[in-house]
Parts: C-alpha cells; sequence; structure tokens
C-alpha cells in the first residue's frame, strides 16, 4: 500500500506534485543560469538531469508510483521512455565519466528532445 497513491489525501498529492514540478523548473533553470561559470557544464547537465528527474517524480504523487511505471512502460510510449532515461544517463555519463562538453551539451539538447516526445505520447494523437 505504501507505493499506492490513494495512501495520501488528493490536497497532499497535488501539494507534493507541486512542490517536485516547480523544483524541477527551478533546476533546470539553475542549471542554465550556472552554464556560464567556469564549470558550468557540469553544473548545467547535472541540475537539468535532475530537474527532468524532478518533472517525472512529481506525477508519481499524482499517478502513484507503481501506477506511473505501467504508464511508462506501455508498449506504445516504451520506446519514448527508454530513449529518454538512455539519454539522463548519457548526459551525466558524458560529465563525469568521459568528461566530454561537447558531448554533454548534445545529450541535454537530446534529452530535451527525448522528454518532448515521452510527454506528448501521454496526449492522444500528439505523436
Amino acid at each position: 500500500k505504501v507505493l499506492d497513491a490513494s495512501t495520501l489525501s488528493v490536497g497532499t498529492r497535488v501539494r507534493w506534485f507541486a512542490i517536485c514540478f516547480v523544483a524541477g523548473i527551478v533546476c533546470s533553470i539553475l542549471g542554465t543560469a550556472l552554464l556560464w561559470l567556469p564549470k558550468g557544464i557540469k553544473l548545467f547537465a547535472v541540475f537539468y538531469t535532475l530537474g527532468n528527474i524532478a518533472a517525472l517524480a512529481s506525477t508519481c504523487f499524482l499517478m502513484g508510483p507503481m501506477k506511473q511505471l505501467k504508464a511508462m512502460f506501455e508498449p506504445k510510449r516504451l520506446v519514448a521512455t527508454v530513449v529518454m532515461l538512455l539519454f539522463l544517463v548519457l548526459t551525466l555519463c558524458a560529465v563525469f565519466w568521459w568528461n566530454k562538453k561537447g558531448l554533454a551539451m548534445l545529450f541535454c539538447i537530446l534529452q530535451f528532445l527525448a522528454m518532448t516526445w515521452y510527454s506528448l505520447s501521454y496526449i492522444p494523437f500528439a505523436r
């Protein structure tokens, strides 16, 4: 029952959705602002990725984690989900392990496109 959204009141779920969603936006904006610092690409990639993860987590409060995971991996959005998660990981790999700033920036752009595609997969006929 812990992984079920119904254990939280509607008000609590909406409040935590808003908190996570706003935190995601703030992380993305902060990352963009930090981009101009000397090691800004690392900070940008980390904050941008954390922002996207927070935005994803926000919907867990509305749907519940298990329902969210089931929806994410439905056949109609499986490819979009995998591509989106892949670019989240590749962005961090490019920054921390490969130390390739240009590749990290490319993966951030692809991460944005993948998140857009993933988000559109929830809108009927939008893909």
